[in-house]
């Protein structure tokens, strides 16, 4: 059986005999995709609404010395506050993966790729409602960041969650699981 027929459930053989792919078993994992989401994207949206109110316009708070503090900064660009004149692109982008992965949670049955796709969906929805909703107007709105370690870009749950997200993708890519709970092994 071809690579792209496996069906979920019933392995193929190889030449030798034996089985390259492991399926996982089981019901799609969309409830927990969505369930990781929503608590990324709660957690993000409670953690800015409390910077706005108690930490915007105000001295920076030391929560490590030097090290770190909570500074309540408006970044209209992409990481590193690059490119602030492409905000309009920037939520493009993340309208982009939410729908890409909406799309994708039809087939997923691994709970660690719903784990990490879930991150990535709530970091997106996080900084999309900024783009959305805070000045200076629809599509062109500033992400409120406010996570400062000394010496690296201020950022906050949203892209933490982001970035969690992806590097566990990049691990489960390398360890050759994938969305529909195939297994491959070399």
């Amino acid at each position: 059986m071809a690579e792209a027929e496996r069906v979920i459930g019933t392995p193929d053989v190889d030449d030798e005999g034996a089985a390259p792919a492991e399926p996982v078993r089981g019901r799609r994992k969309i409830v927990a995709l969505f369930s990781v989401a929503l608590v990324a994207y709660l957690l993000d949206l409670g953690s800015k609404m409390l910077v706005v109110a108690k930490l915007e316009h105000h001295e920076p708070i030391e929560v490590i010395g030097d090290l770190l503090k909570f500074e309540a900064v408006r970044n209209a660009g992409a990481a590193f506050g690059i490119g602030e004149a492409y905000t309009v692109f920037f939520t493009f982008v993340a309208a982009t993966v939410i729908v890409v992965i909406a799309r994708l949670a039809r087939k997923l049955y691994s709970g660690p790729w719903a784990f990490a796709l879930g991150l990535l969906l709530g970091g997106a929805l996080g900084n999309l409602t900024d783009r959305i909703f805070r000045e200076p107007g629809v599509f062109k709105g500033a992400v409120v960041d406010f996570i400062a370690p000394a010496n690296f870009a201020v950022f906050n749950l949203a892209d933490s969650a982001i970035v969690c997200g992806g590097f566990l993708i990049v691990i489960l890519s390398f360890r050759g699981l994938d969305p529909d709970g195939t297994v491959h092994r070399d």
